[in-house]
């Protein structure tokens, strides 16, 4: 088929890599999958010529709002992918959410993440809950060999003795729902005490006036530092070799960052939001915290003890295993999207 994938095209967020990553799954069983950003589109009249024009047979759409509403009433079938923002937060406001629940009662499936985030949609619109999956995102990291750890820290300025040094890196595009700034006292007033103690926060410009607040805040303060953007493959190696990694975000759908350290080995210490208990059981798979001062606690309890960092790093493992197959997701969204031509098929 020729399938049109429509979705928030922001370059380096979550929904970009999910797009290119649904993309791959596609056109690896054969189909033509032609990816286009929804904010490229001022209008649904406006993909309605695109589909006629490009001649679409069948559409894949990431994030209900901002890219569903571009696809009523485009005339070709379609399925839906929820977004983080979608549920967490859009659902909120009464005119996206009748506009949400006009995408999903036109979709012929749709996919979420979590089993919470199935729930929340099926809580406010219950009669469209025989057509809401849930399929986790799936999870494949290649970190570089050639990765040098040591010349990388010597580039932050940290000059502290390799075997000594505790790193704990935030990941996150630098945008307010990300909140970076949320840990940088806490972690300062630490490295103050601990000058072994650092936090690192590493990703892409993504608003500059915010990038802008968060160099200001961060040259005042010491022990915490800000790293450029990384290729993928250096950025987990980074993580493989960093004492932990850290997730501040007010607002996640699922994070890739998270899963990806699961997957190598590294423990999580992650906000206590909808998105990020999700996936971490606290003091199973990761750590859970609700304030700034208890994640230096926690983060604490993992250097002197061992033998949490041991478990919760191998249940991590395991889970992410069990639950974040790339081989299946690619499974799923091949069969999902073969049977929008088909919609008679669905059992819900």
């Amino acid at each position: 088929m020729r399938l049109l994938l429509l979705a928030c095209l922001r370059a380096r967020t979550g929904n970009s890599s999910t797009a290119s990553r649904i993309q791959d799954h596609l056109e690896a069983a054969g189909h033509i999958c032609v990816l286009k950003d929804a904010a490229g589109f001022g209008s649904s009249s406006e993909v309605a010529n695109l589909v006629a024009e490009e001649d679409f047979e069948a559409a894949l759409l990431i994030h209900l709002y901002k890219a569903g509403r571009l696809l009523l009433g485009c005339g070709i079938p379609f399925g839906a992918v929820f977004g983080g923002t979608d549920i967490n937060e859009d659902i909120k406001n009464e005119e996206k959410s009748l506009v949400m629940g006009a995408v999903l009662e036109e979709a012929r499936f749709a996919v979420a993440f979590t089993g919470q985030m199935k729930e929340a949609a099926e809580l406010r619109w219950p009669h469209c809950r025989n057509k809401i999956y849930v399929q986790p995102q799936g999870i494949l990291t290649s970190p570089t060999p050639a990765f040098n750890y040591e010349t990388f820290l010597r580039s932050t300025g940290i000059q502290q003795e390799l075997n000594k040094v505790k790193l704990f890196v935030l990941v996150c595009g630098l945008r307010r729902v990300k909140d970076p700034l949320y840990l940088v006292d806490a972690f300062s007033e630490w490295h103050r005490k601990e000058p072994n103690v650092y936090m690192l926060i590493i990703g892409p410009t993504i608003n500059p006036v915010f990038t802008s607040e968060v160099e200001a805040q961060l040259s005042r303060v010491a022990g915490v530092q800000l790293a450029r953007e990384m290729p993928q493959e250096e950025l987990q190696a980074l993580v493989k070799h960093c004492f932990a990694l850290v997730n501040s975000s007010m607002s996640e759908g699922m994070s890739a960052s998270i899963l990806e350290a699961m997957d190598l080995e590294v423990p999580v210490l992650a906000r206590n939001i909808p998105g990020n208990s999700a996936v971490i059981t606290h003091e199973d798979t990761g750590l859970l915290f609700s304030d700034p001062q208890e994640c230096v606690q926690l983060a604490q309890r993992l250097i002197r003890e061992p033998a949490l960092r041991s478990q919760i790093v191998s249940n991590a493992k395991e889970r992410v295993k069990k639950h974040h197959s790339w081989e299946l997701e690619r499974q799923v969204y091949q069969r999902l999207i073969a049977r929008t031509q088909c919609p008679a098929d669905f059992e819900g």
